[in-house]
């Protein structure tokens, strides 16, 4: 079996991953002809992609010869069975550790660009390289992934020895190879094209939207429908709920969402009903039901990107929006567009905290009464904006781009954006 390229390579790689599916995973790609495949990988999954950046540390004299690695987060592992057969004064173990640290802080420097790592703790890790030789790298990854507290290891490669293999099954939990060999003679001999990966192509992949962003929320029993984008850097997630009729395919949702893309923040466009929840019409305003929908969607949102969460709402899901809120503290903000505050219980909108925008149009008569009612009822900042022109669905040229910008500012002026760091632990 060869390859034609990394991408190729990924994609043959991901067909066997399959199995981990709808799971609680996350890809780490090893830098720098990993990220390529990796990104593949998680791209067909529908999962986030990271970059795994470890230093291995050699023995001095032999340097091919791990004595352990060193990760991010101060993550530190030794190989005890190494030390014993070569002893290591703690001074030089020290140097050794120092050295290799100052060249992975460097690394990650480069290759996050201030981004928050992807959180590991507790899920199934994907570690993916182009390939093996002699396995350090690999094993050193996965040593400290286990440090980190993933639940589960997965070392994904489309090539390598057949004896690094069968070793590497010590440290992870899975390793899977496409083509395992007896004679690998160069892992680049097995592609048509091993073009160098450079640092900007590492950072570049890392940063793209994934290619296909529609994915499923676990929530209880059910998987939502939804579509999720982050960019990078990112200062937090937007989730929306939308109206009775409306869906994560809505042209208005989708154009909001472009708007907050580029102002930086991610966006998860999330149907919080299935296809046949939605036949019957009970449910579309059963806000209690929608409330708890999406309350844990944004417990998801907290796992997948540790990152803050707001809440953009519109119509029913405007109500279901700030409810939701009242029982989540955590909620960075609220823009509610045309909203039915009313539908939320009713001492929901006491209890709000989150900032909150109320946007009607001034043609929305009945709607505008009601947004007053609500804004006398909220305790937290909030403020009422009345689009001129505008009716309830926001048709009117320029009216949506009105409302795209006003909740454009008002998330960006109320959630601060997070530390490179604010992902350490689980909390995506």
């Amino acid at each position: 079996m060869r390859f034609v390229n990394r991408k190729e390579a990924g994609r043959r790689l991901a067909r066997r991953l399959e199995h981990l599916r709808g799971q609680d995973v996350v890809v780490l790609g090893l830098p720098r002809g990993g990220v390529p495949v990796a990104r593949e990988v998680a791209d067909a999954l529908g999962v986030p992609l990271d970059v795994l950046v470890v230093r291995k540390l050699g023995v001095p004299w032999q340097p091919e010869l791990g004595f352990g690695a060193v990760g991010e987060r101060g993550v530190l592992v030794l190989n005890d069975a190494v030390l014993e057969e070569i002893p290591l004064s703690a001074a030089r173990r020290r140097s050794v550790a120092e050295t290799e640290r100052a060249e992975l802080d460097r690394r990650v420097r480069s290759y996050r660009r201030g981004r928050a790592p992807v959180p590991m703790a507790g899920r199934t890790v994907v570690v993916v390289d182009d390939g093996l030789a002699t396995g350090g790298t690999a094993e050193a990854a996965c040593r400290v992934v286990r440090g980190l507290g993933a639940a589960r290891i997965v070392l994904a490669v489309p090539v390598g020895p057949t004896w690094t293999v069968a070793r590497l099954r010590e440290v992870a939990d899975e390793v899977i190879c496409l083509q395992p060999l007896d004679r690998l003679g160069s892992v680049g001999a097995w592609y048509d094209d091993f073009t160098q990966v450079g640092d900007a192509e590492v950072t570049a992949l890392l940063g793209a939207p994934p290619a296909h962003p529609d994915i499923e929320v676990p929530v209880g029993p059910v998987r939502l429908a939804a579509r999720l984008v982050v960019p990078a850097p990112a200062r937090a997630v937007v989730a929306f709920a939308h109206g009775s009729g409306s869906g994560r395919h809505s042209p208005r949702n989708r154009h909001v969402a472009d708007v907050l893309n580029r102002a930086g923040l991610g966006t998860l466009l999330l149907d919080l009903l299935t296809e046949r929840e939605e036949e019957d019409r009970h449910n579309v305003f059963d806000v209690s039901l929608l409330a708890g929908r999406l309350r844990a969607a944004a417990s998801w949102l907290r796992r997948e990107t540790a990152l803050p969460v707001a809440f953009f709402g519109a119509s029913t899901g405007a109500a279901a929006a700030l409810e939701a809120a009242a029982d989540d503290s955590g909620i960075g903000a609220i823009v509610s567009r045309g909203g039915h505050p009313d539908l939320a219980a009713p001492l929901a909108l006491a209890r709000v905290r989150a900032p909150t925008l109320l946007i009607v149009g001034s043609r929305d008569a009945q709607v505008l009464s009601l947004n007053r009612l609500a804004a006398d009822r909220l305790h937290c900042a909030h403020r009422l904006v009345v689009v001129r022109g505008a009716g309830h669905l926001f048709e009117e040229p320029g009216a949506l781009d009105t409302v795209a910008a006003l909740a454009r500012d008002w998330f960006t002026d109320h959630l601060a954006r997070p530390p490179a760091d604010a992902a350490q632990g689980r909390p995506v």
